[in-house]
C-alpha cells in the first residue's frame, strides 16, 4: 500500500475512502482537459477470440501454441512477453482433453491467469476487470487493472477510460481541480436514469448518487426518460411526451392533451418485435440487404411511437448504419450516421469519445463521397473531441489528423479555384 501511495503521489493522486464508497481516487493537483491522470498495463489479460495473439490482441500472422493448442501469439516477441506465465498456465491447459479445450471460455482463462500469477508472486488485492477496446472501442479482450479498478463511477464522469493496445489510460474529460474525485463511467450512459441505475445494480451491485441520478423521479428527470424511452404523441406537429393514465387505458400526453390507446401502442411493439428478430435472423445468416430492408420497416413503425431521440430509434440507424457500410451504400449510410449525431450531443457529454467517433465516421463518409467541406467540419470536430480522450500521438489520432489536413487543403484549392474563377 505505501508502494502504491508512493506511486500515485508523484502522479498527482491519493487513495481515499468515503463512505458506502469504499476507496476512491483524488487528485492532489489540477489536471487539464486531454491529460493523462493515470496509465496502468493489465496485471492478467485475455483476448476476446482464441484467434488473436495472446499478448497484443492482433489478429494477423497467428501462430498456436504447440503444447496447449488453445493460445495464440503473432510472433515470438508478444510469445515471449507472455511465456513467464503462460508456460504454467499451458502446462494446465494441455492436460485437458482436446476436446474440452473449447469450452474453456475467456472468463474462465481470466481467472485461471489470476490465480496463478498470484501464486507466482504472492500478490492479493481486489480489482475488476475491463473490457479492453480497440480505438474505435470495439471490444478485444478483458483485463485486470488494479489501480484503474479504485476509480469509481459517475453518469457524469469527469474522465475516460481509453486503451492503448492493452494499456488502460484515464485522461481528464475537462479540467479537475486539486481535491476532485476522479469518476470514469461503468456504463453505458445513453439511458434514463431507471436504465442506468437497474444496469448498475445487476452488474456491480450499487445504486448510483451522481448529480444525474439525484434527479430521479424529479419533473426534468420524468420528462427525459419519456423521451428517451418511453412514447410521442399521435399528432405528429406535437412534441409532447406521454405519460400513462390514472385508469391504465392509456397513455396522454404532456403537451396538448392528446390521448394515445395502450392496444394501439402494444400492436405496434409486438409488429416491431416479430421484425427485429427476422432481421437479427437475417443477419445471423449474412442476409445483409435482406436485414437493412428489415430494420427500415422497424424504422418507420418506430417513427410513429418514439421521439425524435429515442434510444430504441438510435439503436436501430446505428444497427442500419453498420450494415449500409458493410453493403458499401456510402450515401444511404451517411443518411443515417447524420441521423444519429443529434442523438449523440443529446445523450453523452460534449467531450464523449462516441460522439467524436460519429463524426469520425461521418467524415470519412462524407470524404468518400466528394463533400469536403462537410468532410472537413466533421473530421475537425472528431479530432477537437478524440485528441481529449485519445490523447494526440496513437497511429489512430495520427491517421486522423492527416485526413484533416486533406480535407483542409482540399477544402482551401477549392475555395481559391472558385475564387479565382469567380474574378
Amino acid at each position: 500500500m505505501e508502494k502504491l501511495e508512493e506511486a500515485l503521489s508523484n502522479k498527482g493522486l491519493t487513495v481515499s475512502s468515503l463512505p458506502q464508497k469504499g476507496r476512491c481516487l483524488f487528485t492532489t493537483r489540477d489536471f487539464s482537459p486531454g491529460e493523462v491522470i493515470i496509465s496502468e498495463e493489465p496485471y492478467v489479460s485475455v483476448p476476446n477470440k482464441s484467434a488473436k495473439c495472446e499478448w497484443c490482441f492482433t489478429s494477423t500472422n497467428l501462430k498456436k501454441c504447440s503444447a496447449c493448442h488453445l493460445v495464440h501469439y503473432c510472433g515470438n516477441t508478444c510469445q515471449k512477453s507472455d511465456w513467464k506465465l503462460h508456460r504454467v498456465e499451458c502446462k494446465v491447459l494441455s492436460k485437458v482433453e482436446k476436446e474440452r479445450i473449447k469450452s474453456i471460455t475467456p472468463s474462465i482463462r481470466l481467472m485461471v491467469k489470476l490465480y496463478l500469477r498470484r501464486k507466482l508472486q504472492h500478490e492479493k488485492f481486489s480489482c475488476n476487470a475491463h473490457t479492453i477496446c480497440d480505438a474505435e472501442l470495439k471490444p478485444l479482450g478483458t483485463g485486470l487493472y488494479p489501480v484503474v479498478s479504485i476509480i469509481n463511477h459517475s453518469c457524469l464522469p469527469n474522465s475516460v477510460l481509453i486503451f492503448e493496445g492493452r494499456m488502460a489510460v484515464v485522461r481528464a474529460m475537462q479540467h479537475i481541480p486539486k481535491g476532485t474525485e476522479v469518476s470514469i463511467s461503468y456504463i453505458e450512459m445513453a439511458g434514463s436514469t431507471v436504465t442506468r441505475q437497474k444496469a448498475l445494480k445487476e452488474q456491480y451491485l450499487f445504486s448510483c448518487t451522481c448529480i444525474r441520478c439525484v434527479k430521479l423521479g424529479q419533473n426534468d428527470d420524468i420528462q427525459e426518460s419519456a423521451v428517451l424511452e418511453g412514447y410521442r404523441c399521435k399528432d405528429k406537429r406535437c412534441s409532447g411526451f406521454l405519460l400513462r393514465d390514472s385508469g391504465n387505458k392509456g397513455f396522454t400526453c404532456q403537451l396538448c392533451g392528446l390521448f394515445r390507446d395502450k392496444e394501439e401502442i402494444k400492436n405496434i411493439v409486438n409488429e416491431i418485435q416479430s421484425l427485429s428478430e427476422k432481421a437479427s435472423f437475417s443477419l445471423s445468416y449474412g442476409h445483409k440487404k435482406d436485414a437493412s430492408v428489415m430494420y427500415k420497416m422497424i424504422e418507420k413503425l418506430q417513427l410513429k411511437l418514439y421521439h425524435q431521440f429515442s434510444i430504441n430509434l438510435m439503436c436501430t440507424r446505428e444497427n442500419l448504419l453498420k450494415i449500409l457500410m458493410e453493403l458499401q451504400d456510402w450515401k444511404e449510410a451517411l443518411k443515417y450516421c447524420r441521423f444519429t449525431i443529434p442523438v449523440y450531443q443529446r445523450v453523452y457529454p460534449e467531450c464523449h469519445p462516441l460522439l467524436g467517433l460519429q463524426y469520425y465516421t461521418s467524415g470519412k463518409l462524407e470524404w468518400w463521397l466528394g463533400e469536403t467541406e462537410e468532410a472537413y467540419r466533421s473530421l475537425a470536430k472528431a479530432a477537437e473531441i478524440l485528441q481529449i480522450t485519445h490523447g494526440t500521438n496513437t497511429t489512430f489520432m495520427k491517421e486522423l489528423f492527416v485526413k484533416l489536413e486533406e480535407a483542409r487543403a482540399e477544402l482551401s484549392y477549392k475555395i481559391s479555384s472558385k475564387e479565382a474563377d469567380d474574378y
